[in-house]
């Protein structure tokens, strides 16, 4: 094959890579199209080139084997009883192979080069601009720009039909207002300002929204930026402060935020036992001393939840069936927990493992060379990884194209600065 050739395969492939966080915020499916050429073109590439070098990566091969690990896990499901488990549930778990395929593709394939991460970025601070323009008309006019109201006439919804604005621009907010950010700071006043606003209107959007988990995210990836990058702790700090202060301006602004934020937060901790978030994690931690060898396999909690042979009490004991079946739900809101629900012990270590190899592959040379854009894929990627924290489903659509987006792009920055 001519370098002709070589040449289209990886525009192709540049191409679906940057329309896949536009199809990720509204056509899902389509997304997982661009998804799948960006890996084929990926794959192509290596078979013709011989390049197979990114399979030595620890992050991959970890991948492989817990994505191999769940299909065996969920070999055993039919002998349980377990409706949905089987050859379906083995399929689904080998087909998560092409996250982690996509992400090796942005980080060794075409959207690898300068154009690419250049323009990488380019869409994901559009796509923020875009988030962010729509939180606020819908905050003041009470319908986002397509005429859509409040999910539950509380959150806002942004550009979408369902409360899932927050944790999109939680994710997309460190590294697209960070880079700018830290631009604006070694210039002169009033251009220094800039900086200060981007900081504080990216995390004023995110609280005027009303989601706690994406309002921590984002603040705690902040902080991590701060250490980081000495110039930004300033900006950070007076971000931090007038978020704060925000808060409470809420009780006057919008009281049904403010209630969110603040006294159903504290309820909410005060009793976490009896809250959904509690008696699922206690619902997962049952099925994983029942199977701490092998778990459940893919999708296991979702299948095991609602089965009385995984009920126990709450944590502090008040429930004696910990909520029985209505408090099911697909996913136990936790990654952690999910792992080890349908892993196993083995699965549990598999992601643990994989958070930290992740974490250390983006963040390897920040505290020397604190690269700005560098700093913001870090800092969201191990935001998102604490494991303190609700979660939806690591395997679905679209947060887990947005995870392994970020991943494969911060790898791909990571291995332009090293070189």
């Amino acid at each position: 094959m001519t370098d002709l050739h070589l040449q289209r395969l990886d525009r192709v492939s540049l191409v679906a890579a940057l329309i896949t966080p536009l199809l990720l915020m509204h056509a899902h499916g389509f997304a997982e199209a661009s998804m799948a050429v960006v890996a084929a073109t990926f794959l192509a590439r290596c078979a013709i080139t011989g390049q197979w070098g990114w399979l030595r990566e620890t992050w991959m091969i970890l991948s492989l084997v817990w994505c191999a690990w769940l299909a065996i896990a969920s070999l055993h499901l039919p002998a349980l009883g377990l409706e949905g488990g089987g050859t379906r549930a083995v399929l689904q778990a080998l087909m998560s192979i092409r996250f982690p395929l996509f992400a090796a593709a942005l980080a060794f394939g075409a959207p690898s080069d300068a154009e690419g991460r250049t323009w990488m970025f380019r869409v994901v601070a559009a796509s923020v601009i875009y988030i962010c323009v729509h939180v606020v008309f819908q905050f003041i006019f009470g319908v986002n720009l397509y005429g859509m109201r409040k999910a539950w006439d509380v959150l806002l919804t942004g550009p979408f039909g369902s409360a899932r604005a927050a944790p999109v621009l939680a994710r997309l907010m460190l590294p697209a207002v960070i880079p700018a950010a830290a631009r604006f700071l070694p210039l002169p006043m009033p251009r220094q300002l800039w900086a200060y606003a981007l900081l504080l209107g990216g995390m004023a959007a995110i609280a005027i929204i009303g989601q706690r988990i994406p309002l921590l995210l984002a603040g705690g990836g902040l902080v991590i930026a701060a250490l980081l990058i000495r110039r930004l702790r300033p900006a950070v700090l007076a971000a931090a402060l007038a978020t704060a202060l925000l808060i409470p301006s809420f009780a006057v602004i919008s009281p049904s935020i403010y209630y969110r934020l603040v006294p159903q937060t504290q309820k909410m901790m005060a009793g976490f036992a009896t809250t959904r978030y509690g008696e699922l994690y206690a619902r997962a931690l049952e099925i994983g001393e029942q199977h701490p060898v092998i778990g459940l396999g893919y999708d296991g909690f979702g299948l095991g939840c609602p089965q009385p042979r995984y009920f126990r009490p709450s944590f502090d004991g008040s429930a004696a069936d910990g909520g029985g079946i209505e408090i099911c739900w697909v996913h136990p809101h936790n990654f952690y927990f999910e792992a080890l629900a349908n892993g196993g012990m083995p699965g549990l270590m598999l992601f643990s493992a994989l958070a930290i190899v992740w974490s250390v592959r983006l963040g390897r040379g920040l505290w020397r060379d604190p690269h700005p854009i560098r700093v913001g894929l870090f800092a969201t990627t191990v935001a998102q990884l604490i494991p303190f924290q609700s979660t939806g489903d690591f395997w679905s659509m679209p947060m887990g194209g947005w995870f392994y987006l970020l991943v494969g792009w911060g790898i791909a920055e990571a291995r332009a600065r090293a070189s």
